[in-house]
Order: structure tokens, then C-alpha cells, then sequence
């Protein structure tokens, strides 16, 4: 037997990684951020709760180097 993928909204992924919908916008359109995967049923759109998480696993820094921000 097969666990279902859970799948979070644009909504559910703003407040789990503290982002706008904007922000998350601009990455699943490549124009920004890094690449996270999503699933399109039609025209709604859809995130994997896995992907959500592989993403902020990939994230984790243990750098103490604060992060330069360009203008």
C-alpha cells in the first residue's frame, strides 16, 4: 500500500516558509528564488507537502555569516 502525497495550497507554503504569495509566485515562474516543484490539476496549483520540506532541509545553514543582501 502507498501513502498519498499530501498536497498544500500557495496559501498552506506562504505560512509554513513565511513567504508572500508574490515571492512564491515569482519561484514556481523562475524568475526568482530556488526551484520548487509543483503539481498544475488544471488551472489550480499545488505543492507537495515532501518538496516543501526537502526544501527547507536544503536550506538548513550552520553558516554564522550574515546573509548580504543586494540592492
Amino acid at each position: 500500500m502507498t501513502m498519498a502525497t499530501k498536497l498544500l495550497t500557495p496559501a498552506e507554503v506562504c505560512e509554513i516558509l513565511s513567504i508572500k504569495p508574490r515571492t512564491l509566485e515569482d519561484w514556481r515562474l523562475g524568475r526568482s528564488g530556488p526551484s520548487l516543484p509543483f503539481v498544475r490539476l488544471g488551472r489550480t496549483v499545488r505543492y507537495r507537502e515532501e518538496d516543501v520540506e526537502a526544501l527547507i532541509k536544503e536550506s538548513l545553514s550552520m553558516d554564522p555569516t550574515p546573509i548580504q543582501r543586494h540592492r
